[in-house]
């Protein structure tokens, strides 16, 4: 596969970077001196040249649970988040978004010349899939629980010292297939390709099996080329009382308590149909518990 346009780069009125190539949608910004933040951007500019070319020639790969081992940077590191979470069904495309936010954080967090980059923060946001460090204090975050209204049902706060640099939201609404019925899962993890996958298999997890409510269809007849194949992937969610919306959320807290027990993740908010449970100390819900 492969995209005729260039990558392209656009200047925001903020200060911020914006950064597009296929379906490759990054916005990239950081602070601290005037000097530092023109040259972590620059960086992060050239860092984005190549990413949509060297994934594209792994595909094959990227979309299996099982082969050889990828030859580039970003499809290793791929390869890596979602080894985490074997023998559970997931092939590295799973965390490809929060893969590709991470190579562009860690380029801007290397200076050209000397060890210090001059920078108090940074933060690479790949259409939602999110890679930041700051330096010092700490960052507050919005949490989204139901996409369609774009409502925040909780926040999490995240302090400098925290080891929490990736965080990710996926759900049956977003804007890869789901095989859940979650409105929204977010985490809280080491680094954004962590989250980003961990995201994907909590999100299925948060399920009503056999539930006539629940319109499915397999993934390749949506997408030809999905990585999902014949699984059955979630199209629409009808009324669901609160009983079934608490077993659905009950389901994916158990595995995102596994996941930090584990210290795959730092934190999880899983939100249904107005229903929402957060796991980890980070996130903190607001009230009413439930619509």
């Amino acid at each position: 596969m492969s995209w005729a346009e260039s990558p392209r780069t656009h200047a925001l009125p903020d200060g911020r970077l914006r950064l597009t190539h296929g379906p490759i949608d990054l916005v990239i910004a950081a602070a601290g001196s005037t000097k530092a933040v023109a040259s972590a951007l620059s960086r992060g500019r050239a860092a984005f040249q190549t990413i949509l070319h060297d994934l594209a020639g792994e595909l094959p790969r990227l979309r299996s649970a099982q082969g050889a081992d990828p030859k580039g940077e970003i499809a290793q590191n791929m390869l890596a988040a979602t080894a985490h979470f074997k023998p559970q069904f997931i092939t590295p495309m799973a965390s490809v978004a929060g893969a590709v936010a991470d190579h562009i954080l860690r380029a801007m967090l290397t200076p050209n010349h000397g060890p210090n980059h001059g920078l108090s923060r940074v933060i690479a946001n790949n259409g939602g899939d999110i890679a930041c460090w700051q330096s010092t204090g700490e960052m507050i975050l919005a949490i989204c629980e139901d996409p369609a209204r774009r409502s925040a049902g909780a926040r999490a706060t995240i302090p400098a010292a925290s080891g929490i640099h990736g965080i990710a939201t996926s759900g049956w609404r977003g804007r890869s297939h789901s095989m859940g019925i979650a409105d929204a899962v977010t985490v809280l993890a080491p680094c954004a390709a962590t989250a980003d996958a961990a995201a994907t298999l909590i999100a299925n997890a948060v399920d009503l099996p056999g539930n006539p409510a629940i319109t499915r269809v397999p993934a390749h007849v949506l997408s030809p080329d999905s990585d999902l194949g014949p699984r059955l992937v979630t199209t629409d969610v009808g009324p669901l009382t609160d009983p079934e919306s608490e077993t659905a959320l009950a389901a994916g807290h158990a595995l995102a308590q596994d996941y930090i027990t584990r210290g795959l993740v730092h934190a999880v908010c899983l939100a249904v149909n107005g229903h929402r449970i957060a796991a980890g100390s980070a996130i903190q819900l607001k009230e009413p518990a439930h619509a």
